[in-house]
């Protein structure tokens, strides 16, 4: 792996829209920014958030919380801490940089060889992986519905993957934008509320959160809650939508900005997981009942909430799998166009390209009920190895001053990127070494 090359004089590179960078002696993009913020303040943090808020994390979390309590709380503080560091960097190549990660990874890997086996691993662990998730976001989501309405749940999902396509199809980054913002919010409003009804120890709560612990059992639970949160597209989602949103403001308000969005929304994504995990510890495990799946909460729930419970859990997982099948798309149509070297411009034929053709992978494995498990186990793999090398290449460049000059990493965000990047390489070992059957 060698360091980003800066463009030769007298050539202009592509910037990640499509617009030409300044051929100069550094690969920072100097061109004068006087516009204003397109999109809302809390943006891109709060797509990243809605995005890794799915019913796999909803399911991990109500499952943890009824069988070991808040034990495993602190598991979400420190995927939440990782999330924000990485992403946080992300934010900063995007709109310091004016690159988003996929280019940013195809310009640094000079080696023929090296760059195929890069884009092939991004396809495997984000197209394939991404398409086998939709499908499973989108089954989640159509569930939702049907378990309070008695409708078909294959014209339900039809409908899901039209307003799906729907909004994509538009190319307007503020439409989607306001969707994911606003089911984000009831998410964050139903589950902390409900949490506040169940009410659990707040001692134990508080304990849960900041004092480590793997209960008997729990290893793999322990993994799961954090391989829910900290997600491989995210990275490449953030640097491009940050652009999006603050591409043509000043540089140094823009980052401040961002790193507002990203603090306040990946925080709230957390608080959401743990109000999930707090009514399922206070709903269930205080009292003694199990769970196999989500749905399992929502009938704890009834003596609290009556006939209003299941309302409540099902308009909860429609948004957590709606936003989730939404983004997935969207998140790998910004890494697969960025490594191919493509237009990752929304509106573009080849970015809609992939992300119809995940789009429509998904809507198969949903509509079939096929339940690809070699895919997603291929996919879980991929993922294992493509989030400890994310890790490192963000790094890497982030200390690159030839691309960011003074939005170049410091020394809290080294260390801090190296604290994380060095838990993610042993989480992905443990992974791996789950799925190849050693323990």
């Amino acid at each position: 792996m060698s360091a980003v090359q800066p463009t030769p004089a007298g050539h202009d590179s592509p910037n990640a829209d499509g617009a030409p960078r300044e051929a100069a002696g550094t690969d920072v993009d100097d061109r004068p920014r006087t516009g204003k913020r397109k999109g809302s303040l809390f943006g891109p943090g709060l797509i990243i958030a809605a995005s890794f808020i799915g019913p796999g994390t909803l399911t991990t979390a109500i499952v943890t919380g009824a069988s070991y309590g808040f034990a495993l709380a602190w598991a979400v503080v420190f995927s939440i801490v990782a999330t924000i560091v990485l992403q946080e960097m992300a934010s900063r190549l995007g709109i310091g940089g004016r690159i988003g990660l996929g280019e940013a990874m195809r310009r640094t890997f000079e080696n023929p060889i090296a760059k195929v086996l890069m884009v092939i691993l991004v396809v495997a662990a984000i197209g394939i992986g991404g398409a086998a998730y939709a499908g499973g976001d989108t089954t989640g989501t159509a569930l939702a519905v049907s378990s309070v309405l008695p409708i078909d749940i294959r014209i339900i999902i039809a409908l899901i993957i039209l307003a799906i396509f729907g909004l994509l199809v538009t190319g307007s980054y503020k439409v989607v934008e306001k969707v994911l913002m606003a089911m984000a919010v009831i998410l964050a409003l139903l589950f902390v509320a409900t949490a506040f009804v169940v009410q659990p120890p707040f001692g134990e709560v508080l304990k849960g959160m900041f004092v480590p612990s793997i209960p008997a059992g729990a290893a793999l639970t322990t993994i799961a809650l954090i391989g829910t949160t900290v997600v491989p597209y995210n990275v490449f989602l953030h640097a491009s939508l940050v652009q999006e949103n603050w591409g043509e403001m000043e540089e140094n308000k823009a980052i401040r900005e961002a790193r507002v969005d990203t603090v306040s929304s990946i925080t709230l994504g957390g608080i959401i997981t743990l109000a999930v995990m707090a009514t399922a510890f206070g709903g269930m495990f205080l009292k003694g009942i199990t769970a196999e799946t989500g749905t399992d909460l929502a009938r704890a729930l009834e003596p609290l909430l009556g006939d209003a419970a299941g309302w409540v859990f099902a308009l909860g997982l429609f948004c957590a799998g709606f936003t989730s099948a939404l983004a997935g798309p969207l998140g790998a149509a910004y890494a697969i166009c960025g490594v191919l070297g493509v237009s990752t411009d929304m509106k573009s034929w080849s970015f809609r390209i992939v992300w119809i053709a995940v789009l429509a992978i998904g809507a198969l494995i949903a509509l079939t009920g096929f339940e690809p498990v070699s895919i997603i186990i291929i996919a879980q793999a991929a993922n294992g190895l493509l989030l400890p090398i994310i890790a490192v290449f963000l790094l890497i460049t982030m200390n690159n001053r030839r691309l960011l000059g003074k939005h170049a990493n410091g020394v809290v965000a080294n260390v801090l990127g190296a604290m994380i990047t060095l838990v993610v390489i042993g989480l992905a070992i443990y992974q791996l070494g789950g799925l190849a059957g050693m323990w």
